[in-house]
C-alpha cells in the first residue's frame, strides 16, 4: 500500500517537473523577430495611419483590427510580460486596440498586470494616445480600461480626473453607441471595464473571447480551437456588435511567450488562408504580435478587390486583385 502511494507521488512529481520543462522550453531562447511573433524592443515596420483609407461612413464595428493584450505589461518576468514594445512603438506599428490594466490605491492609478508594478501610471498612457491622434488624426485608438491588483469598483472618479489631468475631456468618444470611422477619427474611445456612469461603450456590449487560461503547453490546442471558432463566427455575426478575440493565454506551466510562440504561429498561417477574401473579424488581440502579422490583419479592410469581368464565352473571366503597398513589402520580405 504504502509502496503504491510513495509510486504515486513520484509519477506525480515527475510528471510535475516534464509541465515545468514544457513551459520553459518555450522560453529559453534570445530574442525573436518572426513573420508572427516578434519579442524584440521594435517592429519591423510601422504603418502609422492606415486607417486613413478606410471609408467615413464605414461602421468602426465593421472594421477589422489589431491589438495587444495587456498592452502595458512590459515588466515582471516571464509570468508578467506579454509585450516588448513601448507603448508609441505598438500604435504606430498599427495596433489600435488597447487593453489597460490600473491599479487603485489613494487615488493613483498605476499600470500593472496582476501583481506586477509595470513603471508607470494612466496619465502616461493617456499622453501617449493624446500625442498618438494628435500627429495621426485619421486614426482612433480603443482603450479597453480595467482595474486589477486593488478591487475597490471605484475607479470611476480617478479616472475622470487623470483624464482631465493628462488629456482633455474632448478626446473621448461620449456615447454608448459605436461610431462609424469618421466620427471616431482623432477620438480615444474608452471601452469601460469598470462600474460608473457612461465614459463610452461598455467593454460587456461587445462579443468577446478571451479563454485566457492554458494550464500548460498540452492545453495550446484548446486555445487555438477558442480562437479559430471565434475568428470563423465574426464574418457572419451581428455587423453592429464588436467581435474581440484574444488569441493571448497563460498559466503556471505555460507562460504568455511560450504560448504565442505556438499560438501566433498558427493565427498566422489563418489569416494568410483568408487573404483572398474581404470579411470582418473584430479586434484581434495578441501578445508578441509583429509588424507582417499586423499589416496582414490591417490588410482585410484595406484590400481593393476588382468585380471579375467577363467576356464572350470563349475567354476566362480576369480577376485582378490589388494589395496594398505594405502588405506587397511584407510578401517580398517573406516569400
Amino acid at each position: 500500500m504504502m509502496s503504491s502511494i510513495r509510486g504515486g507521488r513520484v509519477k506525480m512529481q515527475r510528471t510535475l517537473m516534464l509541465m515545468v520543462l514544457v513551459g520553459v522550453i518555450g522560453l529559453s531562447h534570445a530574442a525573436i523577430q518572426r513573420p508572427d511573433y516578434d519579442d524584440t524592443p521594435n517592429p519591423e515596420f510601422l504603418n502609422p495611419s492606415w486607417m486613413a483609407s478606410i471609408p467615413d461612413d464605414q461602421p468602426l464595428s465593421e472594421v477589422t483590427l489589431p491589438g495587444t493584450h495587456n498592452t502595458m505589461a512590459l515588466y515582471g518576468g516571464v509570468y508578467a510580460e506579454c509585450q516588448t514594445w513601448s507603448l508609441a512603438s505598438q500604435l504606430r506599428a498599427g495596433v489600435r486596440y488597447l487593453d489597460v490594466r490600473l491599479r487603485h490605491f489613494n487615488g493613483k492609478l498605476n499600470l500593472h498586470h496582476g501583481v506586477s508594478y509595470q513603471r508607470g501610471h494612466f496619465g502616461h498612457v493617456l499622453q501617449g494616445v493624446a500625442d498618438f491622434l494628435w500627429e495621426y488624426p485619421s486614426e482612433t485608438v480603443l482603450m479597453r480600461v480595467k482595474e486589477e491588483c486593488s478591487e475597490t469598483y471605484d475607479i470611476y472618479g480617478a479616472v475622470v480626473d487623470y483624464i482631465h489631468r493628462y488629456a482633455h475631456w474632448d478626446l473621448l468618444w461620449h456615447s454608448r453607441i459605436l461610431p462609424t470611422v469618421g466620427e471616431a477619427r482623432g477620438r480615444l474611445i474608452v471601452l469601460q471595464d469598470f462600474p460608473g456612469p457612461d465614459l463610452g461603450v461598455r467593454y460587456g456590449s461587445m462579443d468577446i473571447a478571451d479563454d485566457w487560461k492554458v494550464p500548460t503547453l498540452l492545453h495550446v490546442e484548446d486555445k487555438w480551437q477558442s480562437v479559430y471558432h471565434h475568428l470563423e463566427a465574426a464574418p457572419a455575426g451581428n455587423l453592429a456588435q464588436i467581435y474581440l478575440t484574444y488569441s493571448s493565454g497563460a498559466g503556471v506551466f505555460a507562460y504568455p511567450r511560450a504560448v504565442a510562440l505556438r499560438v501566433n504561429a498558427q493565427l498566422f498561417d489563418y489569416l494568410s488562408a483568408k487573404t483572398d477574401l474581404k470579411q470582418r473579424l473584430g479586434i484581434i488581440c495578441m501578445d508578441f504580435p509583429a509588424a507582417p502579422t499586423i499589416q496582414m490583419i490591417i490588410d482585410f479592410q484595406l484590400r481593393e478587390v476588382q468585380r471579375p469581368v467577363f467576356y464572350a464565352a470563349h475567354h476566362k473571366p480576369s480577376f485582378n486583385y490589388r494589395i496594398s503597398s505594405g502588405r506587397n513589402k511584407m510578401l517580398q520580405h517573406f516569400p
